[in-house]
């Protein structure tokens, strides 16, 4: 079980980086494939979409980022999620 759950915290920091490279993809595509209206802005397609969904898939970082620090460990928030 611990095994499955170190690979599941290493595989939620894949998440937000994968979102940030597809979003500067469709941004470099100018946005193109899910714009209903031709002249419309690139962040109203999907690069916006990969934006927001990279910025919810930050808390893995942020955690990381916190215990690497040396922030003050709350252990039933930081040992239960990677």
């Amino acid at each position: 079980m611990t095994m499955a759950k170190d690979y599941a915290g290493w595989l939620s920091l894949t998440a937000s980086p994968i979102f940030a490279i597809m979003a500067a993809m469709t941004a470099q595509d100018g946005g193109s494939l899910c714009l209903s209206a031709p002249g419309a802005s690139p962040m109203s397609g999907m690069t916006g979409m990969y934006l927001l969904m990279s910025i919810f898939h930050l808390p893995p970082w942020l955690r990381l980022i916190a215990r690497s620090a040396g922030s003050p460990r709350n252990s039933s928030f930081t040992e239960n999620n990677p």
